[in-house]
């Protein structure tokens, strides 16, 4: 989720239109203003029935404790994400953000809400992908500038096998559709894509582990505290285990398990 490979440049430091809401202030305001793309319903439901989202029980949880409210605030693209924070449009970046080396310059990352990495899906009846050398025999789709066609370069994926044409949310439709035999996604995004359709395999994870988190402004210490101790509790106790569950099915445990130790 979010894999944008973001160009973010100090240069949006400029952007700043005024100092951090540390937790004090927030606290003092009665609400904590939390920015979402809309798009991953799955960690944050800006709309309709569906369950609320796991970023957004773990968020409400946190407000609770600091006896204030939550407000949400849409951000229309990934994009805009870091300079709507840096512009203090927000207090807290969520809905699944990727922490990127680029995006750590400019913003401060809580602890990991949930662990990411890069996995090679394929569909039945077509085979999982299992080995480096397999893929590159694939016609793989990808969506250009992210960093999932960062993960293909890195395992020398031929240019020629590679179709990076597809934009955000259609790589699933384009392996349902025969156009490329094989896809890159965010695990979070290829649990989801299963769930939805038991034939996607999840097959072979490509490059670093990485990680989802919460990003606030450098200058919000306190606040980045508070929450890397209420998100580190959350993550020592069952309730992490209970929200992935909820909102990513049982087998998704197994799938994450994978993802770290590989």
């Amino acid at each position: 989720m979010c894999k944008l490979a973001a160009a973010l440049v100090l240069v949006l430091l400029s952007l700043r239109t005024g100092w951090a809401a540390d937790l004090e202030t927030i606290q003092k305001r009665g609400t904590l203003r939390v920015l979402v793309v809309e798009g991953s319903p799955k960690f944050f439901a800006l709309t309709g029935d569906a369950a609320p989202g796991m970023d957004q029980e773990i968020l409400r949880g946190f407000a609770g404790v600091q006896k204030i409210s939550l407000t949400v605030v849409p951000v229309p693209s990934w994009d805009a994400m870091v300079p709507a924070l840096l512009e203090d449009r927000g207090d807290v970046a969520a809905g699944g953000m990727t922490v990127t080396e680029a995006r750590s310059k400019a913003v401060a990352f809580t602890t990991e809400v949930f662990p990411t990495r890069e996995v090679v899906v394929t569909r039945k009846p077509h085979g999982a992908v299992t080995t480096v050398e397999a893929l590159r025999a694939e016609r793989v789709g990808t969506i250009k500038g992210t960093s999932m066609a960062g993960a293909l370069r890195e395992a020398r994926v031929p240019a020629a096998n590679t179709d990076d044409t597809f934009g955000s949310g259609k790589l699933e439709d384009a392996l349902r559709a025969g156009k490329v035999t094989a896809i890159v996604l965010g695990v979070e995004d290829a649990i989801v894509a299963q769930q939805a359709d038991p034939a996607m395999q999840i097959g072979l994870f490509l490059g670093p582990k990485g990680s989802l988190a919460f990003a606030v402004q450098k200058e919000s210490p306190a606040l980045l505290r508070a929450l890397d101790g209420y998100v580190g509790n959350v993550r020592r106790t069952s309730t992490w285990n209970r929200l992935v569950v909820k909102y990513f099915g049982k087998a998704s445990l197994e799938i994450l398990q994978r993802c770290q130790e590989r």
